[in-house]
């Protein structure tokens, strides 16, 4: 992009005070996930090992065939994915509102991206 064409440094700062707050939370999430190595969520293909980083939405427990499983879903600004852990019914630190970093193969299931017994890292949140 050449200087003529890129929005000056007035008209960046003009659209990010008058962009609706959640397209702001959406790029401050992208940023985070490049930052951390993580891909977008919105990029991931199904049968493929991801990286990815956002913010924890929901926390659930939903049992699957009479086993717990605990189900997170993980928002980076582009799209959601489900993080399910079988055989757990709870762990330490996974809560709403945590940014956790997950690797794992993406899995389809019921329409949904999933990835099932995820390496996770929790990354400290505002507050921490």
């Amino acid at each position: 992009m050449s200087a003529d064409t890129r929005p000056s440094r007035l008209r960046r700062a003009l659209s990010r005070m008058t962009a609706p707050q959640d397209q702001l939370d959406a790029a401050d999430a992208l940023d985070e996930a490049a930052s951390v190595g993580g891909e977008p969520i919105a990029t991931c293909a199904d049968r493929c090992v991801v990286t990815v980083s956002g913010t924890l939405k929901t926390v659930t427990l939903r049992p699957r065939a009479g086993v717990p499983a605990l189900e997170a879903e993980l928002w980076d600004g582009s799209g959601v994915l489900t993080l399910v852990w079988l055989g757990r019914r709870k762990i330490a630190g996974i809560t709403p509102g945590r940014r956790v970093v997950a690797t794992g193969r993406v899995a389809a299931t019921d329409g949904r991206r999933v990835l099932f017994n995820p390496r996770y890292e929790l990354r400290p949140t505002a507050t921490e």
